[in-house]
C-alpha cells in the first residue's frame, strides 16, 4: 500500500519546526564551534591511521591509541612551545621596562653607524629633522609597549590554562567518537542534504584536501622555516629566537611575502648598524629557504591536489587572520575553496536552470 503524500500545511509546519530545531541546536554549539571543526580537521587528518590500527584492533582500542598520538604530535609540543614562549615574553617585558639606558648602550653602535648618519642627513635634506636620541627613545617606548602587552597577553593565557586544557580535553573526546563514528555520520549528513550525494562527497572531499595541504604541508613547511628563522635570529642575535620564530612560522603561511616580513628588515637593520656582510648572508639565507621551500619542498608535498590561485590562497589566509584570529590561516583557505567547489557545481549542474528559471 502506498503511503499517502502529507498536506502541504504538514510539510510546512514539520518544516518549521525542523529549521527551528536546527537554529536551536547550532545556537547551543555555537560557543564551541572552533572546537568542533578543529576536531573534524584534526579527524580527517588522523583517518588513515585510524583506518590501519582498525585492520587488527577493535573500533574503540583503535580510536584510543589514534587520539594518543593526536596528543603526542600536537598537544605535548603545543605545551613546550607556550612554555618557551612565555619565558621570552617574560624576558622581553624585563627588558622594555626598565629605564631605557641599556638599551640606548646597545644602539649607539648603530646610530654611529656611516650609513645610519648618512639616512639621518638624506632624511633632513627632505625637511623631516630628526635626533638619534628621539629615534632611541622612540625604540625603547616601542620596546616597552610591546614587552607590556604581550606580557598581558602571556598573563591572559596562564589564566585561561584550564580553559585551554578543557578545550583540549573536549577535542580529544570528540575525535575519538569521530573516528568511530566518521563514515556513518557523512552517510546521514548526505540523506539530510538536498543536494545529490555525488555533490556532497565532492565538497567534502575538497574539505579533506584543503585540511592535508594547510595542516600538514604548509603547517610542516611554515614550521621548519620558523625554526630556521629561530636559529638565524638567535645566531645574529637579533631577538628572542622561540617568539620570532613564532611569528614567523605564522607569516610562513603567507604566500608570496612570508618570513620576508621578518627577514628583510632585519637584514637592512644589520646593514645600516655597519654588519654589512651578516645583512649579505642573511639575505642568502631568506633566498635559499624561500627557494628550497616554497618552490620546492611545498609544492612537492601539495603537488596539484590544490588547484586554487596564489592570489586566491594569499587573499584567504589574510582575510581569514582578519575575520578569525589565528585559526583564520586554516578557515580562510576552507571558505575560499567551499566557493570554489560550489561555483563548479553551479556551472556544471544548475546554470542552465537558473538561466531558464529567471527567463520564465
Amino acid at each position: 500500500m502506498q503511503e499517502k503524500p502529507p498536506s502541504p500545511m504538514v510539510l510546512r509546519y514539520f518544516l518549521i519546526l525542523f529549521l527551528a530545531s536546527i537554529f536551536l541546536v547550532g545556537w547551543m554549539f555555537w560557543p564551541f564551534l572552533s572546537i568542533l571543526i578543529l576536531s573534524y580537521l584534526l579527524t580527517s587528518v588522523f583517518l588513515p591511521t585510524y583506518k590501519l590500527l582498525n585492520r587488527k584492533l577493535p573500533d574503540y582500542l583503535a580510536s584510543f591509541l589514534t587520539c594518543v598520538l593526536v596528543m603526542l604530535l600536537v598537544f605535548i609540543p603545543l605545551v613546550f612551545l607556550a612554555t618557551s614562549l612565555g619565558q621570552e615574553v617574560q624576558h622581553l617585558y624585563e627588558w622594555g621596562r626598565g629605564s631605557g639606558v641599556n638599551l640606548a648602550l646597545k644602539l649607539r653602535a648603530f646610530q654611529e653607524s656611516p650609513l645610519f648618519v648618512q639616512l639621518l642627513e638624506t632624511i633632513a635634506d627632505l625637511g623631516f629633522p630628526l635626533d638619534a636620541e628621539d629615534i632611541s627613545r622612540a625604540f625603547t617606548e616601542l620596546a616597552r609597549v610591546t614587552g607590556v602587552f604581550l606580557y598581558n597577553q602571556a598573563s591572559g593565557w596562564a589564566a585561561n590554562i584550564m580553559l585551554f586544557f578543557f578545550s583540549f580535553l573536549m577535542m580529544l573526546l570528540i575525535i575519538f567518537y569521530l573516528l568511530i563514528e566518521h563514515d556513518r555520520l557523512l552517510t546521514y549528513i548526505f540523506r539530510l542534504s538536498p543536494l545529490p550525494e555525488d555533490q556532497g562527497r565532492r565538497l567534502f572531499a575538497k574539505f579533506d584536501e584543503i585540511t592535508d595541504a594547510v595542516l600538514i604541508s604548509n603547517g610542516i613547511c611554515s614550521l621548519f622555516q620558523g625554526v630556521l628563522g629561530g636559529i638565524i635570529f638567535a645566531v645574529f642575535s637579533l631577538g628572542p629566537p622561540v617568539l620570532w620564530g613564532l611569528i614567523m612560522a605564522v607569516l610562513a603561511f603567507l604566500p608570496i611575502v612570508g618570513i620576508g616580513l621578518v627577514l628583510v628588515p632585519s637584514a637592512l637593520f644589520l646593514g645600516l648598524k655597519g654588519d654589512v656582510a651578516g645583512a649579505v648572508i642573511l639575505m642568502v639565507l631568506y633566498a635559499v629557504i624561500t627557494v628550497f621551500i616554497e618552490y620546492f619542498l611545498k609544492a612537492k608535498m601539495v603537488g596539484d591536489r590544490v588547484r586554487m590561485h596564489i592570489l586566491l590562497a594569499f587573499l584567504g589566509v589574510i582575510g581569514g587572520l582578519s575575520a578569525f584570529g589565528l585559526l583564520g590561516i586554516i578557515y580562510g583557505p576552507l571558505i575560499i575553496a567551499a566557493f570554489q567547489t560550489l561555483a563548479e557545481i553551479y556551472l556544471g549542474s544548475y546554470e542552465r536552470h537558473v538561466k531558464n528559471l529567471n527567463l520564465d
